[in-house]
């Protein structure tokens, strides 16, 4: 016998490894925003790590406080997206800006896990550092484990 949540009766299966697919994923796009948050107001622990380098340590970019904010809110958003097109929030339902925009994420971590062929993604050249170790087994996997958890949201 199932529980009973927002009206409909749960049981194991299909809809619920979904669900908690949709929900771990979301949960993961906002542990993402509030470290860049963390970032954005002045918070140093891990933010090296965080940013692609070129193969002599340095920093290929340096982000700034107000471009950080703005990917903590945009990660923050697509979370709630995410959870807008699986049909878990009860103020959202799924519409057809939540479904394109879920494409439009999925297909954006699929391209981000296969990477830009020199710094980030799978496909990277530049491996030797801090970076790229950690693209490698954890960024770049997690991409494309949030590209599967978009794709099973339209679905």
């Amino acid at each position: 016998m199932g529980r009973i949540w927002r009206g409909r009766a749960y049981r194991w299966g299909d809809e619920t490894v979904k669900d908690a697919s949709l929900w771990g994923g979301a949960a993961i796009l906002f542990a993402v925003s509030i470290l860049h948050f963390y970032w954005a107001f002045g918070g140093r622990w891990g933010g090296r790590a965080a940013i692609p380098e070129k193969a002599a340590g340095e920093a290929v970019f340096v982000p700034r406080a107000p471009e950080t904010a703005a990917v903590a809110v945009l990660v923050a958003f697509v979370g709630l997206l995410l959870l807008a097109q699986g049909g878990l929030l009860d103020a959202y339902t799924p519409n057809g800006f939540t479904y394109w925009s879920a494409v439009v994420c999925g297909s954006g971590f699929a391209l981000r896990a296969i990477g830009e062929f020199k710094y980030v993604g799978f496909l990277k050249r530049v491996k030797g550092t801090t970076f790229a170790k950690l693209d490698s087994w954890l960024y770049s996997p997690l991409c494309a484990l949030l590209s599967v958890v978009f794709w099973l949201a339209i679905g």
